[in-house]
């Protein structure tokens, strides 16, 4: 099993923008590691040196360079594929040019490419004990989440150094089945998934609503070597508490009123594939309890039964809400949301991807007209102008009805500006642009803020004053400015309206 309690200390260290050296020696005391070095890539001079390193010398340190395709971390670069070296003295391809041999002590080895932005842009490796094929493969599948995890501080370390280096000609961009995106964001989203596909790792999807978390989900399971399995879903917000029980874990005849016969659940419905489990946060604190066993143990008992259940599912989670803050308010608990959140990958909301609006309100032309029967050909420019310009709170969801209702609006082969919802026009297109002046609408705000304090406060214009943090004599000179009479708030209700 993975260490997830040396997942989530190094987790907190690059959120705190901890050192590099300082987050490899964690990793190094935490999982019993030797000699961690991260070495970066530069593509132009074809040359691969040791950036950061745990357990070297300064010499040692200077002495790792490699070139493309040299050595076991220069194929680790140029091929982008880890390596697991279980002797390092009976292993030709193994330079020792740090010195590991030194010390007379063989050694095991696992080196692993690290990927920024879709390129490999380096590698991380480590030494260990003598040790199993298995045991080297967890190494590398740790060393690989760790990586990921290093996104944000190898950007700063990268853009410190330099332009970033130039992506080979026969090293493409990744893309993932169902996900559309050419934006930087989604290039990072897409290179994370490649990285722990593959794993058995939970992985927790955030993000704001809307932004594409079951997608990302389906992505996993068809990059992984279960997608020949089942792929199960569940949103456990759409399910009342009395039953999310039963459909998770199933049930056993007579477990309650109307269970006629035993059924199994999305856990064994999922058994050998994937289970995603959507907004994972509004779970029961009850349910949170026997979800914690399945993902420690991976067995549980159906409802109303004493069977014990043995499933083999990767768990991949989703929440649109903050579990962390919930973890600190008591409303998650904290041992669930850490055996979630081993490989955390967030969604970007659409107003980070800018550039993918064009290119994702193409692609929702398309499925809208082979849904409708339409023959919208392209978007007017005024159209994209105010696709462009809009906040998106609902994100790709909502750029998708958008996209669809100007569709059914067309009457020709052009989706039109005037065709987008009333939400996305500007005043220049609708001709409603104000006409007063900054001086006169802050003026109108002021007078709308005294008086709703004034109401909420029944008149008294010392209260309304503290509420709306200004002086008493402030909120005078106001209420005598706007000419506004206190007194007929008084008396009534708090939020009565105000009669003219």
């Amino acid at each position: 099993m993975l260490p997830l309690a040396l997942l989530q200390r190094i987790t907190e260290r690059v959120r705190k923008g901890d050192p590099l050296d300082a987050v490899l020696r964690t990793l190094s005391e935490g999982a019993g590691l030797q000699r961690m070095a991260l070495s970066l890539a530069d593509h132009e001079a074809r040359e691969i040196v040791i950036e950061v390193a745990h357990g070297l010398t300064r010499d040692e340190l200077d002495r790792g360079r490699y070139a493309f395709g040299e050595g076991v971390i220069g194929e680790v670069v140029e091929q982008a594929t880890a390596a697991c070296i279980p002797s390092i003295r009976a292993e030709p391809r193994f330079l020792d040019r740090t010195g590991a041999l030194d010390e007379g002590m063989d050694r095991s080895f696992t080196c692993v490419p690290l990927y920024l932005d879709n390129n490999v842009v380096g590698a991380i490796s480590a030494y260990q004990r003598v040790t199993t094929a298995d045991t080297l493969a967890r190494t590398a599948t740790l060393l690989t989440i760790v990586g990921g995890l290093l996104a944000t501080p190898l950007q700063r370390l990268l853009t410190a150094r330099g332009p970033e280096p130039v992506r080979r000609p026969d090293q493409p961009r990744l893309s993932v089945a169902g996900m559309i995106g050419r934006s930087g964001a989604m290039h990072d989203i897409f290179a994370l998934i490649h990285q722990v596909a593959d794993s058995p790792t939970t992985v927790l999807l955030t993000g704001e609503s809307g932004t594409g978390k079951e997608l990302a989900a389906a992505a996993l399971h068809a990059q992984s070597a279960r997608r020949r399995g089942p792929f199960v879903a569940v949103n456990c917000a759409a399910l009342p508490e009395g039953v999310i029980e039963s459909e998770l874990f199933g049930h056993e005849r007579g477990a309650f009123t109307g269970a006629l016969q035993r059924r199994r659940g999305r856990f064994e419905l999922a058994h050998g594939g994937t289970l995603f489990l959507d907004e994972i946060g509004d779970l029961s604190p009850a349910t949170q309890i026997k979800l914690l066993r399945v993902l420690q143990e991976r067995v549980f008992e159906r409802l109303g039964g004493n069977e014990t259940v043995a499933v083999d599912v990767r768990i991949v989670a989703a929440t649109s809400r903050e579990l962390e803050q919930m973890v600190a308010e008591g409303s998650f608990r904290a041992d669930l949301y850490y055996r979630l959140a081993v490989f955390p990958i967030r969604l970007p909301p659409l107003r980070e991807r800018g550039g993918d609006i064009v290119l994702l309100a193409d692609h929702f032309v398309e499925t809208s007209n082979r849904a409708h029967g339409r023959r919208v050909r392209r978007i007017s420019t005024p159209a994209i102008d105010m696709l462009m310009s809009y906040h998106w709170p609902g994100n790709v969801r909502e750029l998708e009805n958008c996209i669809e209702r100007a569709v059914l609006l067309a009457r020709d082969d052009v989706l039109h500006s005037h065709q987008l919802p009333p939400s996305l026009q500007t005043a220049d297109a609708t001709g409603t642009r104000a006409r007063s002046g900054l001086k006169q609408s802050l003026a109108v705000v002021e007078r709308e803020l005294i008086v709703e304090a004034l109401k909420a406060n029944r008149g008294n214009m010392a209260a309304a004053a503290r509420e709306l943090d200004i002086t008493e004599r402030m909120m005078g000179l106001r209420v005598k400015r706007h000419r506004i009479a206190p007194q007929r708030f008084k008396g009534g209700r708090a939020g009565t309206p105000e009669t003219t």
